[in-house]
């Protein structure tokens, strides 16, 4: 799937189709209820589109349908952070780093983390 741009809704099935899968519809009306207070016409509109946009799949057992997502946790964690880079930072890594690193967002524990990424990527184990 190229060009994955999920909304907030979107986000929630899926982070409890990653955790669990497959759910039933029930299952999710009570997952998303418990951690949203959503209804259930909203879990259900909600799933009809990501049905229709490729993003879950819909296994029938009987008559009761059975979701599961139809892309990675991985996949869509690096769509997302192409696309929120590409819109806030021009795509540069740099300069989002260099914003955290004026506003004091990273700690001495994130800055040490970063320097192992690095160290990694450029010894090509990344």
């Amino acid at each position: 799937m190229d060009n994955i741009n999920l909304t907030n809704s979107e986000w929630y099935v899926l982070d409890c189709l990653w955790e669990h899968s497959p759910m039933t519809v029930m299952e999710l009306v009570s997952a998303l209820d418990r951690r949203l207070g959503w209804a259930k016409s909203t879990t259900i509109t909600t799933l009809r589109r990501m049905e229709a946009k490729g993003l879950v799949l819909c296994a029938m057992e009987g008559r009761t349908r059975h979701y599961s997502p139809n892309l990675q946790r991985d996949q869509a964690v690096r769509g997302e952070t192409r696309s929120f880079l590409d819109k806030v930072y021009r795509g540069s890594v740099g300069l989002m780093v260099s914003a955290l690193a004026e506003d004091r967002a990273l700690s001495r524990a994130e800055i040490d983390q970063l320097y192992e990424i690095l160290r990694k990527a450029e010894e090509g184990q990344i």
